[in-house]
């Protein structure tokens, strides 16, 4: 009836109709233990955020608190009058909320065992619970027909949001900005969408397969690769933001894409634990490498192209033969999953980043040498998982983005710290160094992107526009050009000077996991949660904002010659048009 995983992923418990609550070894499958105690159906389990403590709930009425490590119950809470139906910890294990057959909801001091309030004013039978990430907002689905909005700290309703066709609440989930609520209806097969602060729906999702985890440019910045969950790989045309391609072949989702050195080679991993090569030009598979035992978070060529380097959920990253296919070798040391790799600019070492967002078994950056396959040193200082990581042209400095929310800059040769970059409000996505080296770029869950001085450590400018998490962002190879990839399933390209926005791609049916460019700029791929890859072309010619653009920089250069006559106060007529021409020259 109900399935939980502890927060380091290590344990799953399951409740069932035979009235017990068993918890599983998710490595190796094997059962870890069988709880007994409930006199009924157990409808709901949920770990603690520590993992340490197990609620669970049951037809009996009750809920019991179960230590995980013993498998010894530590207390009955009763107070529904009928079958408890949901349970979830707040964030932060100091409160349980628990739904049920009688309509309410109630919530529960952890500490104390003693219940807080009850909650009344569901008509129907509270069948989910879920706290909002600050643990101040309680969402519950009910019966009804209805969702409500609860002030935990008060007990009184926020607002309830309504649908008047049947549609059963069963499940709902706070973004974990808090901004939006998820909800899944028991007889409609689609998600809606919440503005949380206004309770309006902001829209209905009718057969959505996932987002964008990452964007690349090709290293001329002509073209931008894009990796979704939808299990496919899209390029674009950075140019006239026109696709050029799906590539089809994932089983599941596309967590991210690379160009080779010279263009010609697309990497691209995906959920499906694998890794995938394919020919920009005829946009054909090569093949595909296996190997992996968890999905594939990142892909990375070295500078030559000869070798490519994947890192999984496994917790290993693989070093492959990129002409041949076969692996090198298999480079173990993380304790979790590793989520982002990158190459030296001299191929000799390799950066991986690592880390879990519920735990801190890891949480650490790894140097490695290349052609021995040994570490070379730990660096340690981010306070979650770190999630990007990425050197400086010179190979100098290393830096990494981190769901801490923060950036933190690495002297290579060292390994010690150089700064930390604060900024963003929620974790940090994505972070690239600008060509030259003296400008960084971030993407961060808090939907913008900052420009960062690397030498100062201040940030230069904030870029919004996007309407959900930004999860890539990259410098184009002139420096000129910034992509960034996003949950709301768009590819925005920026002025790189200005900070201003030249356009939107669109095209994908999921968030964008990962853009780039070819090298020769020609090409944009992108890879999406659709399972698609697409090829976007950007030789066809100008689009009307990039013709307004062009325009307007040829009146703006007559406005500004000093011997046109012109009057000084008519010098500016063109500006703030002129920034869409960035790619002009694509």
């Amino acid at each position: 009836n109900s399935v939980s995983f502890s927060s380091d992923g290590k344990t799953l418990a399951t409740g069932s109709d035979d009235k017990t609550i068993k918890l599983w070894n998710v490595q190796t499958g094997q059962e870890i233990r069988t709880l007994t105690g409930h006199n009924g159906i157990v409808n709901s389990v949920s770990f603690s955020s520590d993992g340490k403590t197990l609620a669970t709930g049951s037809d009996d009425k009750t809920i019991k608190l179960w230590n995980v490590q013993t498998g010894k119950e530590i207390r009955t809470l009763s107070g529904h009058n009928r079958g408890v139906t949901s349970v979830s910890f707040s964030s932060d294990g100091k409160t349980l909320a628990t739904g049920g057959w009688d309509n309410t909801v109630k919530l529960w001091n952890v500490e104390t065992r003693k219940e807080i309030r009850t909650l009344s004013g569901h008509n129907g039978i509270v069948f989910s619970v879920s706290f909002s990430s600050d643990g101040k907002t309680l969402a519950t689905g009910s019966d009804d027909n209805t969702i409500k909005l609860w002030n935990v700290e008060t007990g009184k309703e926020i607002r309830s949001l309504s649908l008047f066709d049947n549609s059963s609440f069963r499940s709902v989930s706070f973004s974990i900005d808090g901004n939006i609520l998820a909800t899944g209806g028991r007889w409609k097969t689609t998600i809606k969408l919440w503005n949380i602060e206004t309770g309006q729906e902001i829209r209905t999702l009718t057969g959505h397969n996932g987002g964008v985890y990452s964007v690349s440019f090709s290293s001329d910045g002509k073209t931008l690769a894009t990796g979704s969950d939808d299990k496919t790989i899209k390029l674009w045309n950075v140019q006239t933001g026109k696709e050029i391609r799906t590539l089809s072949g994932h089983n599941r989702g596309v967590t991210s894409v690379s160009f080779s050195s010279n263009g010609k080679t697309l990497a691209t991993g995906g959920w499906d634990n694998t890794v995938k090569l394919w020919n920009v030009e005829t946009r054909k598979e090569i093949r595909t490498l296996s190997g992996h035992n968890g999905g594939v978070y990142s892909v990375s060529f070295s500078s030559d192209g000869k070798t490519l380097a994947s890192d999984s959920s496994d917790n290993t990253i693989k070093l492959w033969n990129v002409e041949t296919g076969k692996e090198i070798r298999t480079l173990s040391g993380h304790n979790d999953i590793v989520r982002s790799v990158s190459f030296s600019p001299d191929g000799k070492t390799l950066a991986t980043g690592s880390g879990n967002f519920l735990s801190s078994s890891d949480n650490t950056i790894k140097l490695w040498n290349v052609e021995t396959g040994k570490e070379i040193r730990t660096l340690k200082g981010h306070d979650s998982a770190v999630i990007s990581v990425s050197f400086s042209p010179d190979g100098k400095t290393l830096v990494s983005g981190s769901n801490d929310s923060t950036i933190k800059l690495w002297n290579v040769e060292t390994g010690q710290e150089i700064r930390t970059l604060k900024g963003h409000d929620i974790s940090v996505n994505s972070v690239n160094f600008s060509p030259d080296g003296k400008t960084l770029v971030s993407g961060s869950h808090d939907k913008t992107i900052k420009l960062w001085n690397v030498e100062t450590g201040k940030e230069i400018r904030t870029l919004k526009g996007h309407d959900s998490y930004v999860y890539s962002v990259n410098f184009s190879p002139d420096g000129k050009t910034l992509v960034s990839g996003s949950a709301d399933n768009t590819i925005k390209l920026w002025n790189g000077s200005t900070g201003q926005e030249i356009r939107t791609l669109k095209g994908h049916d999921g968030y964008v996991s990962s853009v780039n460019f070819s090298p020769d700029g020609k090409t944009l791929v992108s890879g999406s949660e659709d399972n698609t890859i697409k090829l976007w072309n950007g030789n066809n010619g100008w689009d009307l904002d990039a013709l307004m653009g062009r325009s307007c920089d040829w009146v703006r250069a007559y406005l500004h010659n000093p011997n046109s006559g012109v009057r000084e106060e008519d010098r500016h007529l063109c500006d703030g048009i002129g920034g869409k021409s960035s790619v002009s020259g694509f």
